[in-house]
């Protein structure tokens, strides 16, 4: 007889998470796309014999810019935006638990900070389009808005978490493999750690 798999049953709040993160991977990964589909297209109008799209390079601009924002929030929960690894290797758990619950508090404000400022552009901008594709304004800056609001929310349940919790270790495939408040050997390995 062979084992039956266990399956672990995830909280309501983790699986909303998870289908917001695929939400906005998804919109970051259409902006991306889209830039690379106008990126070639720009480039084959060069040796074409055909009058060029001026709209092209307005469109792939917006892209990057929604490619940014829509993957901001993402970055911030997966513990994959900029960060100083010098903290990390500070000795006292608490500073470094601390130094992480301020930069996420401040990342937190300057998020909803964004947000209602991308908030009153849309608003600002309602009568105003894009000189080249005659897109509404508004309609692009709803993307970073929302981009800065997933920042500020996902920010601040980090702040609580690593307040209540502590600093974790990167332990998903995509992170990086560090190991805070450990001693790591040269081959990047936590001592004691079994080799291969």
């Amino acid at each position: 007889m062979s084992a039956v798999p266990v399956r672990t049953r995830r909280s309501p709040l983790a699986r909303l998470i998870r289908i917001l993160t695929a939400v906005e991977m998804g919109v970051a990964c259409l902006a991306l796309a889209l830039i690379f589909v106008l990126v070639l297209l720009q480039a084959a109008q060069r040796y074409l014999p055909i009058d060029s799209f001026t709209w092209t390079a307005e469109l792939s601009q917006f892209g990057l810019v929604w490619l940014t924002f829509a993957a901001a929030g993402v970055l911030v929960t997966r513990d994959g935006h900029i960060a100083l690894q010098l903290v990390d290797n500070i000795p006292n758990e608490l500073v470094v638990r601390a130094l992480h619950v301020l930069a996420l508090v401040l990342v937190t404000v300057i998020g909803a900070g964004f947000a209602w400022a991308c908030e009153s552009l849309v608003e600002e901008s309602k009568n105003l389009s894009s000189p080249s594709l005659g897109l509404p304004m508004s309609w692009v800056y709803v993307i970073p808005m929302i981009g800065f609001a997933s920042t500020a929310v996902r920010a601040a349940v980090g702040a609580a978490l690593v307040a209540r919790y502590g600093v974790p270790a990167s332990s998903g495939s995509d992170e990086l493999d560090i190991q805070v408040n450990g001693p790591v050997d040269l081959d990047g390995r936590v001592e004691g750690e079994a080799r291969p």
